[in-house]
């Protein structure tokens, strides 16, 4: 179980070429990837964003990469000779028009622009991907070794909260054993006391009792209340991403317990779906941050 909250961090430096990568990510209900790359290198996002992809599922993250390259390996520096000639024609016609010396010399007509590139070779560029690449891996193994130690407190503040959630769920279901006995005795005593009689038409007594047991019986919602809990420790358990899921199953559970707590008139049953309804609320907000 994974916290979508991370941060991570790598620098990678090999002959003259420096990478830092830095991942940071907070909640999102998909996966939303943005990456800033130097201008140099914005060829590179698509594999970047497909290198997050592969490990990544969910969260808003941002990728930021720093480059600098002081080595020459791949570079090639290209002077761009039809334009330096017409700085030359240009200048040479101005300082003979303005009667000056012009003086003009290759380093400082190096220096105009574009008159200078340095363009970086094919083999140069598969080079600085794969520097990149492993640079980002590195990030990559902090970022979600992050989200691993987060998502561990997690799972165990929901775990802690499953088990209160398990025992209550047991007590409204010893609670609700012998509902319909008492039902029955109520009713007996309530029509004895109203028709002022001492015998009752069972016959009729029968049918308030079976509509009784089927408008009110929550064993139903109990037994899916308590296979909901397995399904979600079982959940929790996963090695893939189970945020969206547990989100659903959340949301299940909340539907059975508002169901008991509408059937149930027994104040100790309702006093326990408030708690129950309390600790599936600490739940869903915490699987909120759940990858």
């Amino acid at each position: 179980m994974n916290s979508m909250t991370g941060f991570g961090r790598a620098k990678l430096e090999k002959e003259g070429r420096e990478y830092i990568v830095e991942i940071r990510s907070v909640n999102h209900k998909y996966a939303d990837i943005t990456v800033r790359l130097p201008r140099n290198l914005l060829y590179l996002e698509d594999k970047v964003r497909k290198a997050i992809l592969n490990r990544i599922s969910r969260g808003k993250i941002e990728v930021f990469v720093n480059y600098a390259n002081y080595g020459v390996v791949g570079k090639n520096v290209i002077v761009n000779k039809e334009l330096a000639k017409l700085y030359i024609k240009e200048l040479s016609e101005l300082a003979e028009e303005t009667n000056i010396s012009s003086g003009l010399r290759a380093t400082e007509i190096s220096k105009m622009p574009d008159v200078l590139n340095v363009q970086m070779e094919e083999e140069g560029l598969e080079i600085i991907w794969e520097e990149l690449s492993c640079c980002l891996e590195k990030a990559l193994d902090n970022f979600i070794e992050m989200r691993k130690v987060e998502g561990e407190k997690i799972k165990q503040d929901i775990e802690n909260r499953l088990q209160n959630i398990s025992e209550n769920v047991d007590k409204i279901s010893s609670f609700s054993t012998g509902l319909v006995e008492e039902y029955v005795v109520k009713l007996e005593e309530r029509i004895k006391e109203i028709l002022k009689v001492d015998v009752v038409d069972q016959t009729r007594l029968a049918q308030e009792i079976v509509i009784y047991a089927d408008k009110y019986s929550i064993e139903e919602e109990l037994t899916r209340l308590k296979s909901h809990i397995a399904q979600f420790k079982s959940l929790m358990e996963e090695k893939s991403a189970c945020g969206k899921k547990i989100d659903f199953l959340v949301q299940e559970m909340n539907r059975e317990t508002n169901t008991i707590g509408s059937k149930s008139g027994k104040l100790e049953i309702t006093n326990l779906v408030i708690e129950l309804k309390t600790e599936l609320e600490d739940i869903r907000e915490q699987i909120q941050n759940i990858e």
